[in-house]
């Protein structure tokens, strides 16, 4: 094992769609661990999702599934399942590890495959806490953000872009996987992991405070639009048209915005007439309105590069808006030594990101997504002892596809 590889020797089958399972299955590669990923023969429904390339190749897909070896296999018949439950439950230290979203089949449920390996460790990603179908996006329609997303002056609900819990279960089930392999390796025993998309935005709702301060306070926030809740932050437009968030988190922050912004007289004057402190993140949030007004014609007198240049300068937290586009063409990509080259087969060469935390200075990479089946013979030779003649007969059958 090296630094940047901490999870070597261990083997994890993945059975899954969506975002959340393969993400977890994904930051688990980037470790070091072996992620063998179980899909239907010509892959399940999300293996030409969006966005894809002018042939219709998924780069959604190839981007949650590079590092994993890929095997496919007909889970509809007797035989599939079997040789699915085989490959979980095939010898190893490292083994005996699923990570699922396809609940509801008994034949992959935690006792099912603890008749077959004592030690197993399932984790089951499920949609609702009571185990209903559910994504990202009903969640969250259902939880209460989108009612606080969006423009002040907009009368309905705005969904955000980012499939937020998504991403936090995938990467709370990858925690919850290696949490699983530290109790096994310490006592022998297997664990069957529960975890609902539902509870992971319930549990962050609650842990930030948008569902605490009603059972306390008896009332929730308000949208603020662009506006950051509790302190000073907005948005502002330079006299070129650009916009840029500015946050005054801090006393420093505040004064720094206050001293670039030349309001210095105006803002003592103000915090006169109201009798309030800006010092205080409560009396900068409650009069977030008219001190925006004031700092808003130093912005509308400046170009961006003239606010930027003066930003940099003092402590106040600043970026100005950009698209994805110029994200990539501005080099950031290149200097950051997170991202690598990586020659994607029916995609292309892109530069990939690799895990973000460094280990000792590196940060681990994983190798391309392969094609739904393409280490099908490979894995069965592998981890089941097949011969040729026997993933043969298998291909022959319909059983399993790919190579």
């Amino acid at each position: 094992m090296t630094a940047h590889t901490p999870l070597a020797g261990l083997r994890i089958v993945e059975v899954s769609s969506f975002i959340a399972s393969p993400l977890c299955g994904l930051t688990l590669s980037q470790l070091g661990a072996e992620v063998i990923r179980v899909d239907p023969i010509g892959g399940a429904a999300c293996y030409k999702r969006w966005p894809v390339t002018s042939d219709g190749e998924s780069i959604y897909w190839a981007g949650l599934n590079r590092g994993k070896r890929s095997v496919a296999v007909d889970m509809r018949s007797p035989e599939g399942q079997q040789l699915v439950q085989q490959l979980v439950a095939a010898p190893g230290a490292g083994g005996g590890i699923l990570v699922t979203n396809a609940g509801g089949r008994d034949w992959l449920d935690h006792d099912a495959l603890r008749a077959l390996r004592s030690d197993v460790i399932t984790l089951e990603v499920l949609g609702g806490s009571d185990g209903s179908p559910a994504v990202d996006y009903t969640v969250n329609a259902g939880l209460g953000f989108p009612s606080i997303t969006g423009p002040t002056d907009h009368a309905g609900v705005v969904n955000h872009v980012l499939p937020a819990w998504d991403v936090v279960c995938g990467l709370y089930a990858a925690l919850a996987v290696a949490a699983a392999v530290r109790h096994r390796d310490a006592t022998g025993e297997g664990t069957h992991i529960r975890l609902p998309l539902e509870d992971v935005a319930l549990a962050t709702a609650g842990t930030l405070g948008y569902l605490t301060e009603i059972q306390i306070n008896g009332t929730g926030r308000p949208a603020t639009g662009n506006s950051v809740y509790g302190t000073y932050g907005t948005d502002f437009t330079t006299s070129d048209g650009e916009r840029f968030m500015i946050v005054a988190l801090t006393p420093r922050h505040f004064r720094d915005l206050v001293a670039v912004t030349g309001t210095t007289t105006a803002v003592e004057a103000l915090a006169t007439a109201l009798d309030v402190d800006f010092a205080r993140d409560t009396d900068r949030f409650t009069h977030r309105d008219v001190l925006t007004a004031l700092f808003a014609r130093w912005f509308r007198e400046h170009t961006a590069a003239e606010v930027a240049e003066a930003l940099s300068k003092t402590s106040v937290l600043a970026e100005r808006y950009r698209t994805f586009e110029e994200v990539v063409k501005s080099g950031e990509l290149e200097k950051n030594p997170m991202f690598a080259p990586l020659d994607q087969p029916r995609i292309g060469t892109y530069l990939a990101s690799g895990h973000p935390a460094s280990f000792d200075g590196h940060h681990a990479t994983v190798a391309p997504a392969s094609a739904v089946g393409d280490d099908t013979g490979s894995v069965l030779r592998d981890l089941l002892g097949s011969s040729d003649s026997d993933i043969a007969k298998l291909l022959d059958s319909g059983i399993v596809g790919g190579k």
